[in-house]
């Protein structure tokens, strides 16, 4: 069992832990901003040329889940954090979180998820994010990420700072 940093090599091991586990979204994500499979191999592509860092973690030799980290501007994103379903419960999403929290070089960490994911939200905020107000995480979207109006109306963003 590990936490590293992923490669080239993972490339379809991350796209697949991502497709299975985002199906826990399907129903909580609006219809017209689904899609399947959820993130394609040119999106994927896309976040990490944009500078998105993968950890994995690893057990004989099974990547089980994956976090993404991203600098950009002058804070940190956590990007794209998902486990297999069948690996889910046991701490592997929290030990990736704290190991990228760790590597972090700003003082702001933020995350943005759906806001009818409510799983997700009570996950960040055991580990320290507070939800940010709505005019707030307007600005924060636009500014840190790169997504549609539609997907603004629809998420959350969370914040830590240390």
């Amino acid at each position: 069992m590990m936490i590293r940093r992923l490669s080239s090599s993972d490339f379809d091991s991350i796209l697949k832990v991502v497709n299975d586990a985002a199906q826990a979204y399907k129903g909580m994500i609006p219809d017209d901003l689904w899609r399947e499979p959820y993130m394609s191999s040119e999106e994927l592509r896309h976040e990490i040329d944009a500078g998105v860092v993968f950890y994995g973690w690893v057990e004989d030799n099974a990547l089980l889940g994956v976090m993404g980290i991203q600098s950009v501007k002058d804070v940190t994103l956590i990007r794209h954090a998902y486990v297999l379903p069948e690996h889910q419960r046991r701490g592997i999403g929290g030990k990736l979180l704290k190991h990228l929290i760790g590597l972090a070089k700003t003082s702001e960490i933020l995350v943005g998820t759906w806001a009818a994911a409510t799983w997700a939200i009570r996950f960040y905020e055991k580990y320290g994010f507070k939800l940010v107000p709505p005019e707030e995480k307007d600005k924060l979207l636009r500014t840190y990420w790169n997504v549609p109006e539609r997907q603004i109306e629809t998420s959350v963003v969370l914040r830590l700072r240390r």
